[in-house]
């Protein structure tokens, strides 16, 4: 049994498959009727005007209708395009058991508890006919499937078949009038639509289901005693022909399989049991641990089955019908009906070869499940199920093209798969053993070899080479020399599909597609959501494939679409160009014509080959949305671009790839606020100034146009704009105008104009323009303003432009193949290009309506103006002059067009603080090149380094210290100047050396003798400070030889040592009231590795401490210690004798401590306590200081940095470690 889909619900009590669509319908015991996509395993919809269970529902042939019955005595119709009930057929009594359309008319028929069936009419919303007889509850009715018959079941043990002859003749055939008195008479004294044709009893008690073999005269029933009848009827009679015994409980549905000769039944005894309908004996048993099966349906045109019961429904197959194939060269061997046979590629001809041996038929599923071909030998494996797996080796004889009928003794044997893997050899997989035999073509065992992992099924996988496959991930295993060439992790494998050439191969999931190569390197995974069935690849390398409803493509880099829609399954065998030859699930060869365009499409791009590209483009029809985003995303919106007919996608393309005449081009034709002004930004990034002259008048925005003719410098135009904004009357715009040309008297006039006469004046008199100053002066009277005393004013002028040009010189590139292939628009955006630069440009702005303004006396002005600059030429603005040229001058094009081929961008070359990330794994140059994170990845990585802040200076200053940063023009922003390390004139520009560094070895060293200065000078904290500098500036050094990374790593252990010594003396002086304590960090300090004056400080510290303490043995130990280091000072050399002597008198220790000098330990750096040889402790990853196990995971206290006992790779500080 195949399970295609199961669902949790409530009881299901009705189940019914749609003719075409892949729904089924389940009606469930709370009332609730569900609508499910069993191929996509989606709930799609939810019905619940039902009170109480849904026992019957039914989808109409045809119509978007289907009809349930429940135990509100309603019968409802629905219309699932609506999602809603069309209306409620009224007139049972009681609960209603099924409902089910009739094939052909417009009939509905109903069984239900009050012991009659109803026939009624959907389309005219009546009941047409009553079937009364049964006396006892109803439990189901169906139509007969080609005649007017009804079978029923009910609970009075009968199974009814009712004639409904002379229902179809009364309701259907057109009736003349006498025949309808007659039938009006009949009508009235109760006529007989439906007539008892046999009753069936046999039954010992009530029957719950029957149901009508699809073509033959045969019923099957099943009842409450467990039995399975099967009848027999002719015209006149009906018979019971034989009983199945098996079911442990009442028998609740049973029918005969539309395609197969098989009974299903189901029963509330957990199974559901299949049985051979000719040899009436069971095949097969499926149970559940917890529920009964109530209900089953069976597919009306597909090989699938469905069960209800207690918590919800299973669709399920009983047999695969994928054929087993295997694919040469030019042909395909399968096997259909038994028989193996060939069909050829190129002459489309199928052949019958020999007969396979047919399975004993005591069970389902013994149809070959794969076949392996030799085709130098034409041998061919046939391997099964049977048996557990087992396989057969026909030899096909040379001359039996076209017979097919001589019988051949194969040979056999056991195994879980088996496949050729050379000419004469094949592998056999024996999973008991986990092992591969070898066998030649007498299945004589020719070697054995172990499997590396726990096989459960081998693929050809190249001569000698098996593909093994295990749950979760396969290997390739060479045969010959017993190794492994590939290992791959995937969900669990079904097929293998090889490409031609062997270098590519397809592992085919239920719901994914795993593409590798050769050994097994992952090169991209594809996810369906629908089953995936077969697949082969075509001769680009592209991987086609089907699923359950499409043929679909895989590219090498993953990308995927869907080539065709599917009506059914097919299996892919072959591809060769458009053509794909499938496998049916009937055994037939069918070809396909596909349309390639597409994916060959894409894969030209994937590939760069752009020749293919452009022809494709200029001879195909591809467009559509799709395409074009694929386009987009693949960073290629200027070949987008050459698809789209929608101006507005086009206009958003030419922005995207900078193609700022095709955007002008479309702008024109879209004419939008909106759209003009993102052409003014983009053509204002690329300095186009014309264009973004054009689009800033196209949207009339007159401040920026004012200050764009300010920053090109292009005066004229300016002061045309103060004209128009005068007669516009927009005071501001002309008195910023005024200011950007530095007018002084045009803007005294604007303010006198407004009536502000003291700024007028102000501005007057500061510009030494006496006589206006004057005259308002008088007009003021005694509200002249004063001026600021001893205050010296300054011009306000606009600097003049250096250079008023036009557009930004761009650089000259090479078109983009795109461009110059692709261009026959070119010319077009050429002559519009010239046409935007020749246009009215000065006059394209809205004087039209000078009329209607009240100063309309200054358009006169205006235009007076404007016939003194132009006397006679229409151009516009550009004070283009005629040259007198000789009239036979060809004056070149050329040049107009030099022009287009400018828009392509040279492309970005890489920072140079890339090309350091890239080429170094150490933290202190990503550091250097400002990658904090990936230097902050790699310490965390080789150092096991959590805590970053007392890194974060230096990471600053090392990225501050490897650039310096030059000023440009005072306008643009600061160029950063990357400094190499080792730099020198002669290196060539194109080598980028690594970056400087600002910390080097040397400086370490000068901090390390004022760390031991410090100590031996008693300031333990100034110590601290530097030893721990130390421990900070270690992971950001770079040394060159390996020398050097010897003594850096030498230099960590030093200071991790001073710094747990210092630490603890610093906690030991802070400790006045707990003596004990006090003591022994004394003694674990003089454990510490120092210099070895500081361990004689030290010694003579934790003798002083000890003695005073009364601790008089410990006290000698330490004075012993002291004396063998031979002290160059007499004072401590006498005092260590001394206490030596008056310890020798009393040798006891007043306190016990924790501290055994027997006994070596190491220090615990977070605790403080000895940590003896033999105890576990875990370290940290850099500075390498000992814990105790409690403080796994914690920040290491010596070097603030790592975590403790985490995992690291070591400290790397030199590029010779890596080289």
């Amino acid at each position: 049994m195949l399970t295609k889909f199961e669902t949790k619900s409530n009881r299901v009590k009705g189940l019914s498959f749609h003719s075409k669509r892949p729904w089924i319908l389940a009606s469930l015991h709370s009332g609730v009727i569900q609508l499910w996509d069993y191929r996509m395993g989606t709930l799609i919809d939810r019905f619940d005007e039902h009170d109480g269970p849904v026992r019957g529902v039914h989808f109409h042939k045809s119509q978007p209708l289907f009809v349930s019955g429940g135990d509100d005595y309603k019968i409802k119709v629905w219309n699932y395009k609506l999602h809603r009930c069309l209306f409620t057929l009224l007139g049972h009594l009681d609960y209603i058991r099924t409902v089910q359309f009739h094939h052909e008319y417009p009939w509905i028929v109903s069984a239900s508890d009050d012991q009659t069936i109803r026939i009624w009419n959907w389309q005219s919303r009546t009941c047409i006919s009553v079937l009364t007889g049964h006396n006892h509850y109803v439990m189901c009715a169906t139509f007969h499937p080609k005649e007017d018959l009804v079978v029923s079941a009910s609970l009075d043990q009968t199974v009814r078949v009712w004639d409904i002859g002379a229902l179809r003749k009364k309701t259907v055939s057109p009736a003349d009038d006498i025949l309808r008195l007659s039938q009006m008479n009949a009508d009235f004294f109760g006529g007989v639509d439906a007539v008892v044709k046999y009753v069936l009893e046999g039954h010992d008690r009530g029957v719950n289901w029957a149901s009508f073999h699809p073509t033959l005269p045969l019923i099957v029933s099943g009842a409450d005693d467990r039995q399975v009848k099967i009848w027999r009827m002719n015209d006149t009679k009906a018979w019971e022909v034989d009983t199945l015994r098996g079911h442990m409980n009442n028998v609740s549905c049973v029918l005969f399989h539309p395609k197969q000769d098989i009974i299903i039944s189901n029963s509330e005894d957990k199974s559901i049991r299949v049985w051979d309908a000719t040899k009436r004996t069971g095949l097969q048993t499926f149970r559940r641990e917890h529920d009964r099966f109530w209900i089953l349906a069976a597919h009306p045109e597909m090989n699938l089955l469905a069960a209800g019961h207690d918590s919800g429904m299973i669709v399920f197959k009983l047999e695969r019908e994928r054929p087993a194939f295997s694919v040469t060269a030019d042909s395909v061997f399968y096997v259909k009906d038994r028989f193996l046979r060939t069909f050829d590629y190129s002459t489309q001809k199928d052949t019958q070869l020999i007969p396979i041996r047919r399975p004993g038929a005591n069970s389902l599923n013994q149809a070959p499940r794969s076949l392996s071909y030799s085709p130098t030998e034409s041998a061919v494996l046939v391997c099964s199920d049977t048996d557990g797996g087992s396989y057969e080796l026909y030899v096909v004889p040379k001359d039996s093209h076209g017979r097919g009928d001589s019988v051949q003794e194969a040979k056999r044997g056991v195994g879980g798969s088996a496949v050729f893997v050379a000419r004469n050899r094949f592998a056999v997989l024996e999973k008991s053993t986990n092992q591969v035999l070898v066998k030649n073509l007498k299945n004589e065992i020719v070697k054995k070899s172990l499997l590396p992992i726990a096989t459960d099924a081998i693929f050809y996988a190249g001569t000698g080479n098996l593909l093994c496959r295990a749950e979760d991930r396969v290997v390739i295993f060479d045969l010959q020399q017993r190794i492994i060439l590939g290992d791959l992790q995937t969900s669990f494998v079904r097929y293998v599909v090889w490409s031609q050439d062997m270098e590519s191969v397809a592992l085919l999931s239920k719901h994914s597609i795993i593409i590798a190569d050769k050994k097994l390197a992952h090169r991209c995974t594809l996810h369906e959501t629908i089953r995936v069935k077969s697949g082969a690849w075509d001769d680009n390398g592209v991987f086609i494939y089907t699923t359950l409803t499409h043929i679909k493509y895989c590219l090498p880099n993953g990308d995927s679409g869907i080539i065709k829609t599917l009506d059914v399954p097919v299996y892919v065998t072959k591809i060769f160009g458009n053509t794909i030859f499938c496998l049916e699930r009937d055994g037939k060869n069918r070809p396909i014509i596909i349309d390639s365009t597409e994916y060959v499409f894409k894969l030209s791009l994937l590939r760069k080959r752009y020749d293919q590209v452009m022809s494709m483009i200029k001879n195909s029809e591809l467009c559509g949305q799709a395409m074009i985003a694929y386009l987009q995303q693949k960073g290629f919106p200027q070949v987008a671009l050459y698809f789209v007919k929608d101006e507005r996608t086009r206009f958003n393309l030419a922005l995207e790839s900078g193609n700022i005449e095709k955007a002008l081009e479309s702008a024109k034709k879209i004419d939008e606020k909106d759209h003009w002004y993102r052409l003014g930004v983009e053509a204002l990034r690329q300095g186009n100034a014309g264009i973004v002259e054009y689009a800033y008048q196209k949207t009339k925005n007159f401040e920026r146009l004012s200050f764009h003719y300010l920053i090109t410098g292009n005066l004229d135009k300016l002061s045309k704009m103060m004209k128009i904004a005068e007669v516009k009357n927009d005071v501001m715009g002309q008195f910023h105008d005024a200011l950007y040309l530095g007018d002084i008297r045009e803007r005294v006039k604007i303010l006198e104009n407004v009536g502000h006469l003291p700024l007028a004046y102000i501005t007057a008199s500061v510009h030494g323009l006496h006589d206006i100053a004057e005259r308002l002066a008088a007009e003021l009277g005694d509200n002249v303003p004063s001026l600021p005393e001893g205050r010296k004013p300054s011009l306000l002028i606009p600097p003049n432009p250096v250079l008023s040009a036009g557009d930004w010189p761009l650089l000259m590139v090479s078109k983009g193949i795109f461009e110059g292939g692709l261009d026959d628009t070119g010319r077009d955006a050429d002559e519009d290009y010239e046409e935007a630069a020749d246009a009215d440009w000065g006059e394209g702005l809205d004087i039209a309506d000078v009329d209607n303004l009240q100063n309309g006396d200054i358009s006169a002005v205006l235009n007076e103006e404007d016939d003194d600059v132009h006397p006679e030429n229409d151009e516009g603005g550009w004070d283009l002059e005629d040259l007198d040229l000789p009239p036979d001058a060809e004056t070149p094009k050329a040049a107009s067009n030099a022009r287009s081929s400018v828009f392509v961008a040279p492309t970005l070359g890489m920072p140079v603080s890339q090309i350091w990330v890239q080429r170094s794994s150490l933290a202190a140059e990503h550091a250097a090149s400002g990658n904090f994170d990936t230097a902050m990845r790699l310490l965390s990585r080789q150092l096991g380094i959590r805590n970053f802040a007392p890194l974060k200076s230096q990471f600053i200053d090392l990225h501050m210290g490897s650039h310096s940063y030059l000023r440009g023009f005072t306008s643009a922003p600061v160029i950063s100047v990357a400094i190499e390390r080792g730099w020198s004139e002669s290196a060539s520009p194109n080598v980028r050396g690594p970056p400087a560094l600002i910390f080097d070895f040397s400086q370490l060293e000068e901090k390390l003798k004022a760390g031991y200065k410090a100590t031996t000078a008693g300031k333990f904290s100034e110590a601290l400070k530097h030893f721990l500098a130390i421990l900070h500036t270690i992971p950001l050094i770079v040394v060159e030889t390996r020398r050097e990374v010897d003594e850096v790593k030498e230099l960590v252990i030093i200071a991790k040592e001073y710094v747990l010594a210092l630490q603890m003396e610093l906690k030991r002086r802070e400790m006045k009231d707990d003596p004990i304590r006090q003591q022994e960090l004394a003694a674990y300090f003089t454990h510490c590795t120092l210099q070895l004056p500081h361990t004689r400080l030290a010694l003579q510290n934790a003798m002083t401490v000890c003695f005073k303490a009364q601790n008089l043995s410990t006290a000698a130990n330490f004075a012993r210690r002291l004396l063998e280091t031979n002290p160059s000072n007499e004072n401590q050399a006498r005092q260590a004798r001394q206490v030596l002597q008056a310890a020798e008198r009393n040798m006891k220790d007043a306190t016990q401590l924790n501290y055994d000098f027997r006994n070596p330990f190491v220090v615990c750096g977070a605790t403080y306590v000895p940590i003896y040889r033999g105890q576990k402790d875990v370290t940290c990853p850099y500075c390498g200081t000992h814990f105790v196990l409690s403080q796994q995971g914690q920040l290491c206290n010596v070097c603030d940095l790592a975590a403790v006992g985490s995992d690291a790779s070591g400290l790397l500080c030199s590029p010779s470690q890596v080289r």
